[in-house]
């Protein structure tokens, strides 16, 4: 199982994430801002669980990219 969290609130929309992980997140139309595709949301953490370990690599890779650090991505 992959985990990712995203702390939506802190971003400053640099778009690193979409560009190393497209299948997980886009910027939001409405804010600029991140948003975890298929993610639930419980106070401004939003998390994505997912069994499909090919999501791994570009979502570590996204996470390491962030500036602002605030995408988590563990594997359970």
């Amino acid at each position: 199982m992959v985990v990712i969290t995203l702390q939506r609130q802190k971003c400053i929309g640099c778009n690193y994430c979409v560009e190393l992980a497209p299948a997980q997140f886009q910027m939001s139309k409405k804010d600029g801002k991140s948003v975890l595709l298929r993610s639930t949301d419980n106070k401004g953490f939003h998390t994505l669980k997912s069994p499909d370990h090919s999501i791994l690599e570009p979502a570590e890779a996204a996470a390491g990219a962030c500036p602002v650090k605030i995408i988590k991505v563990k594997e359970v």
